[in-house]
């Protein structure tokens, strides 16, 4: 299955519909959370839940997609979002900037 086209939000919106998927953010035994487009799937010849998490790669800034399944026992929490919250939530850690003070004029050095 390819990713929809995140150059074009209206394509990806249409193909999103047509698919069956939906934007959500899942807890997974109170344990993990994933945010990313969900539907429900028949594998094994049980109902599960798929998940496909967006990673927008940094060197190429091509959006990768890391797919989970999970029985549907196995959901402990189910919110439905939009596509630009699952984006943020799957953005890289920023980490804090180094505070340096400038120096003091009237110290000696």
């Amino acid at each position: 299955m390819d990713a929809p086209d995140m150059e074009n939000p209206a394509v990806a919106g249409l193909q999103d519909e047509a698919d069956g998927w939906e934007w959500a953010v899942v807890e997974i035994f109170g344990h993990r959370r994933h945010a990313g487009r969900v539907r429900e799937e028949e594998r094994f010849g049980a109902k599960m839940l798929r998940i496909d998490v967006p990673k927008r790669d940094e060197v190429e800034g091509q959006v990768i997609w890391t797919t989970h399944y999970y029985g549907g026992s196995a959901v402990f929490s189910f919110v439905l979002t939009d596509e630009a919250t699952v984006h943020r939530l799957n953005a890289p850690y920023e980490a804090a900037g180094r505070y340096l003070p400038s120096p003091d004029p009237d110290d000696d050095l």
